[in-house]
C-alpha cells in the first residue's frame, strides 16, 4: 500500500482485531459471562480480561518498559490453562472481578498502548494481533456450548446446502515438501522455524474430509456419537452455535484425534502425518499452490457452522477444502522442527506443549483468522479434546 507505513497497517490490524473479539464478547448475554462452558478452560469473563492483559504483559511491560497500573489484573488474566484430563479448575463466580472494574482495565490499556504503538517492535504487534485471533476462535469453542438461551444471534447468511459426495481416494505422488517459514517470509510462530525439508513417499489420501453420513456408520456399529452430535426421538442432530438441525449428511464431521483414529482404523486405513497433509494440500515444496479465498473454503469467520464438503472445487490433485470448513487432525505428535528457538518474549509458547500429548492439525476451521491459514502455521491439541472444530480426512499407503 503506497504511502501507508507498516505500522499504521499494523495498527489497523490490530483495531480490526479487537472489533472482531469485542464483537464475540457481545454475543454473551450479561447473566452468562461468569459460566464455564467447558469444563477444561476459565470462565467466560476470564477471556475478556486475558487479550488486553496479554498486550500490556507483552508490550507494556516489555519493551516500552511502562511498569504497571493494575499488577492484579495482570497477574490475573495472563494465562489460560489446560489441564490433563480429570484435573478441573475449582474456582466460583465470586473469585473473580465485576465486568465493569475488567471493562475499565481494558480501555486504560488500549489508550495506553494506541499511543505508543508506533514505538513496538513489529513482531509484537504481530503477536498481539494473532494471538488475540486465534482467541476468537476458541472463545467459540466456548460460546458454542453455552445453551442457547443464554447468547444472541447475530445476522447471518445461510449456508450453502449440498447431499454428501461418495467416500474417494486421490493418489499423491512421492515428492519433498517444505514445512515451516523461512525468515524473511513473514511472521510465523516459534514452533514454524527453522524450514524443514521433507521427503513423503507416494500415499493416497480422501478426497474430502470424512463426513457426518460417513462416520454414522461408525456409530451405527458401536462407536460413541461426536460432541457435537445429539439423538433426539430416534434421529440424529446436530448442535450448531446457535440451534440444533437433522444431522447434515455432508457436512465434515467434527471429532477428537482419537475418535479420528479409530475410524480410520475401523475404515482399514490411518490418519495422514503432518508431511503427508502438506504434500496433499501444497504439492510443491516452495509452497506454490496459492491459497483458497474466505468465501470459497469457510474460513475467515465467513459462517459458524460447517457447510458442505463438496463446497469447493479441489486442488490441482483434486483434494478438496484442505483449507478451511474445520481444522484436519493428523498423526503426527507436536513438536519442534530442528532448529526451534522459543521466543525470548513467550517462551512456553510452543515448548510447554512439546510433551507427547498433543497432536498437530493442519488448515483451518470456519472460525480461523485468514492470516492462520498459511500453510506453515500448526495447530495442536490433546487427541480426546472434543471442542475444537476439527474434522479428518483418511490416508492409506
Amino acid at each position: 500500500m503506497q504511502g501507508v507505513s507498516p505500522q499504521s497497517i499494523l495498527a489497523r490490524r490490530l483495531a480490526e482485531a479487537r472489533a472482531r473479539t469485542d464483537a464475540l464478547f457481545s454475543l454473551v448475554r450479561p447473566d452468562a459471562l461468569y459460566e464455564r462452558p467447558i469444563p477444561e478452560r476459565h470462565r467466560l469473563v476470564f477471556y475478556i480480561g486475558h487479550l488486553e492483559a496479554f498486550d500490556w504483559n507483552l508490550i507494556a511491560r516489555g519493551p516500552l518498559d511502562l511498569g504497571s497500573f493494575h499488577p492484579s489484573f495482570d497477574r490475573l488474566f495472563a494465562f489460560g490453562i489446560d489441564p490433563p484430563p480429570g484435573q478441573l479448575p475449582s474456582d466460583q463466580p465470586a473469585d473473580w472481578p465485576a465486568l465493569d472494574e475488567v471493562q475499565a482495565y481494558n480501555a486504560r490499556v488500549r489508550e495506553t498502548l494506541d499511543c505508543a504503538l508506533e514505538h513496538v517492535p513489529d513482531q509484537l504487534v504481530h503477536v498481539a494481533i494473532e494471538h488475540r485471533l486465534m482467541h476468537a476462535e476458541t472463545f467459540a469453542y466456548m460460546l458454542h456450548n453455552l445453551p442457547f438461551s443464554q447468547k444472541l444471534e447475530p445476522a447471518a447468511a445461510p449456508p450453502p446446502v449440498g447431499g454428501a459426495p461418495a467416500p474417494a481416494m486421490v493418489p499423491v505422488p512421492a515428492g519433498r515438501v517444505m514445512l515451516g517459514l523461512a525468515p524473511g517470509e513473514g511472521f510465523g510462530w516459534d514452533n514454524e522455524f527453522e524450514p524443514t525439508e521433507v521427503s513423503v513417499a507416494a500415499f493416497a489420501i480422501g478426497r474430502y474430509k470424512v463426513t457426518n453420513q460417513e462416520y454414522l456408520r461408525f456409530v451405527e456399529e458401536g462407536a460413541p456419537p461426536p460432541h457435537f452430535w445429539r439423538r433426539r426421538g430416534g434421529r440424529w442432530f446436530y448442535r450448531g452455535m446457535f440451534e440444533e438441525t437433522p444431522l447434515p449428511p455432508a457436512w465434515p464431521v467434527y471429532v477428537t484425534q482419537r475418535e479420528a483414529a479409530a475410524y480410520a482404523a475401523w475404515a482399514g486405513k490411518r490418519l495422514p502425518s503432518e508431511p503427508e497433509f502438506h504434500r496433499a494440500a501444497y504439492g510443491a515444496a516452495d509452497h506454490s499452490q496459492p491459497a483458497p479465498g474466505p468465501a470459497r473454503d469457510n474460513f475467515d469467520f465467513h459462517y459458524w457452522d460447517p457447510v458442505p464438503v463438496t463446497a469447493s472445487a479441489g486442488n490441482p490433485l483434486g483434494v478438496a477444502q484442505t483449507v478451511g470448513n474445520g481444522w484436519e487432525w493428523t498423526s503426527t505428535v507436536f513438536g519442534p522442527f530442528p532448529g526451534f528457538r522459543p521466543f525470548p518474549f513467550y517462551p512456553g509458547y510452543s515448548a510447554n506443549f512439546f510433551d507427547g500429548e498433543h497432536y498437530v492439525l493442519k488448515g483451518a476451521s470456519a472460525r480461523t483468522a485468514a492470516c492462520l491459514a498459511r500453510p506453515s502455521f500448526r495447530n495442536w491439541f490433546r487427541p480426546e479434546y472434543p471442542h475444537v472444530y476439527a474434522g479428518f480426512r483418511v490416508a492409506e499407503s
